[in-house]
């Protein structure tokens, strides 16, 4: 895939360096919001970016805070650090109209990112999204032996798809914990797209379409892919996605 894209930096408030690559081009602008230890060079972020310069689309993708080419060390990360970090991509190089893709835990990131900037995110378009997983899904699924361990040695290392199995540590935990969204009402009204694999073993179907009640939107569509996974990196999946973003941008420019 040859996406011609040079590598830049940001400060972001704590001092550290946020990478990013960026499609200069027509509003709004799309922001790439990855999911736990990724980082901006997967598959469908190079191919949303590759489809904004086809379509001269205003389009940036970064890395986190511990993730990537981006400075930091991924055990200091927590929900809240990353979720600011979205703000400050936004803040420091997107056009006045915004829309967030978060992919997994990018999903979590960028919902936070919208209620935090509801002037300037106009729409979501959410893959596999996971808010609250840290306490629903994964505190919820660890024994007590486990939960003890993380008590007492501070982290629990767990197999991951990636080179480094993912680390949680007490500070992930307990910030998770208290950024929780899905207990109440989501006020964001703006028009949301999620993509969700029904064969997805991270993140089941099922708990990504409570967003759809949780959220005050009446302009949701939930698209249950019945042979997806949780990455939905297929061909058919990245055209799905494109689809999404361009319908995404159609609501956002007629209004």
């Amino acid at each position: 895939m040859d996406i011609s894209a040079p590598l830049a930096f940001l400060s972001s408030e704590s001092g550290d360096k946020i990478a990013y690559k960026i499609n200069k081009g027509r509003g709004p602008t799309f922001i790439w919001c990855g999911g736990l230890k990724s980082d901006m060079e997967g598959g469908k972020a190079q191919h949303l970016h590759q489809w904004a310069q086809e379509e001269d689309q205003d389009f940036i993708r970064f890395d986190y805070f511990g993730h990537g080419a981006s400075g930091g060390d991924f055990t200091d990360g927590t929900i809240s650090h990353w979720a600011q970090d979205v703000i400050t991509v936004m803040d420091a190089l997107a056009g006045e109209q915004v829309i967030l893709i978060g992919s997994s835990m990018g999903g979590w990131a960028s919902l936070l990112a919208a209620l935090d900037r509801p002037d300037r995110v106009k729409a979501l378009l959410l893959i596999a999204p996971a808010p609250d997983f840290t306490e629903k899904l994964t505190w919820a699924s660890w024994s007590e032996e486990t939960r003890r361990q993380l008590e007492a040695d501070g982290i629990v290392y767990e197999p991951s798809d990636y080179d480094e199995p993912y680390a949680y540590s007490k500070a992930l935990i307990e910030d998770g914990r208290a950024r929780q969204i899905l207990d109440a009402a989501i006020p964001f009204d703006g028009p949301v797209h999620i993509l969700q694999g029904a064969k997805d073993e991270v993140v089941p179907w099922t708990y990504s379409q409570k967003i759809v009640g949780a959220l005050t939107s009446e302009n949701v569509d939930y698209t249950l892919v019945k042979n997806g996974d949780h990455s939905l990196s297929a061909p058919a999946d990245l055209d799905r996605l494109v689809r999404a973003a361009k319908n995404l941008r159609r609501k956002v420019t007629t209004k």
